[in-house]
């Protein structure tokens, strides 16, 4: 059947997924957000694309206004993972990376090459290019002569190897890729940006998240909840990465055993660091060789991992996972 048959039929019988736009949307006193089961529903038709392009614009628009809820992000998250065709293998931490650099380098990408480097696996996923004048991880992970994977087999590779593991969202869904690439032309982030940020492809036994506005927080943390992880820790990240930023206090909105918690990191800094003139990747692959100091850096990195030890539980107070990030960046 054609589109513009569907179409047709559809001008006579509603659509099955207008029923959900219809409950976001109708306006201020009539509209609601859905519950797990319908945002389940929702995202299965989108995943299926047994929904039209204007419908999808519509749906992810109201849901950006509306700000979307904990069941309507578990429901996604769940109606991705539903689909995903890994297999289960063992990886210590799942960190997602979506938002890209702009002001300062992804020194989140060196404190997880370094965890790597003693001996946790680690996959990393991403998307890249999706928003202007950002430096990606995968541009920077190419520049570190470290692959992108595409299948779970390389993926199972590279952690024997290097205990560490890049994946794009294209090879994780393809239609997820195809919505985050929406951002240049709506001009706004969608629940994409969110929830692609949950999926934890591989059912790591720890999650890490970051989120650009501090309202998020919680929500990201609940739906973690929701999904069943049970050791996951959200920031709000430099640039929106999972990157604990020394010039501001760091709120970890966490999970520790199926329990939640929040605990406060101080500001480290006295006044605020200036942001880069330019991100050099000659300068930033010196610091990880160790030819080249940089105090900012540096300091982002090993707090960074220190969170990220902190919440695989290897460390018992953060001041000890703090000293064990030290060690292991001068070891590195």
């Amino acid at each position: 059947m054609t589109m513009s048959t569907k179409r047709n039929i559809y001008q006579e019988l509603e659509h099955p997924f207008a029923q959900y736009i219809r409950i976001i949307g109708k306006g201020k006193t009539g509209a609601r957000s859905l519950n797990f089961d319908e945002a389940y529903h929702a995202f299965h038709l989108i995943l299926n694309k047994e929904v039209f392009d204007v419908q999808i614009g519509a749906f992810l628009m109201l849901l950006r206004v509306k700000e979307e809820s904990i069941e309507e992000l578990a429901g996604f998250v769940k109606a991705t993972k539903d689909q995903l065709n890994f297999n289960p293998i063992q990886v210590d931490l799942d960190w997602p990376s979506y938002a890209g650099k702009r002001k300062h380098y992804p020194w989140f990408l060196l404190a997880a090459l370094t965890l790597a480097k003693h001996g946790f696996n680690i996959v990393m996923h991403g998307a890249a290019g999706h928003t202007l004048n950002r430096v990606y991880t995968e541009q920077v992970l190419s520049y570190l002569d470290v692959p992108i994977c595409q299948h779970q087999s390389e993926v199972e590779s590279e952690l024997q190897q290097r205990h560490f593991a890049y994946l794009p969202l294209t090879a994780i869904s393809p239609v997820l890729d195809e919505l985050i690439n929406l951002r240049n032309l709506m001009g706004l982030r969608s629940p994409i940006h969110t929830l692609a940020r949950l999926i934890n492809p591989f059912d790591a036994k720890a999650t890490l998240q970051s989120i650009f506005h501090p309202a998020y927080r919680s929500s990201h943390q609940h739906a973690a909840l929701m999904l069943g992880y049970k050791n996951s820790a959200v920031i709000k990240g430099e640039g929106g990465e999972f990157e604990r930023n020394p010039d501001a206090k760091t709120l970890i909105c966490g999970i520790k055993n199926g329990i939640l918690y929040e605990h406060e990191l101080p500001k480290l800094t006295v006044t605020r660091s200036p942001s880069e003139d330019a991100l050099d990747l000659a300068l930033y692959k010196a610091v990880w060789e160790g030819t080249k100091e940089h105090t900012y850096g540096e300091t982002a990195i090993i707090e960074t991992m220190a969170i990220a030890l902190y919440t695989m539980q290897q460390a018992d107070s953060f001041e000890h996972a703090l000293v064990k990030a030290q060690h292991f960046w001068h070891t590195r």
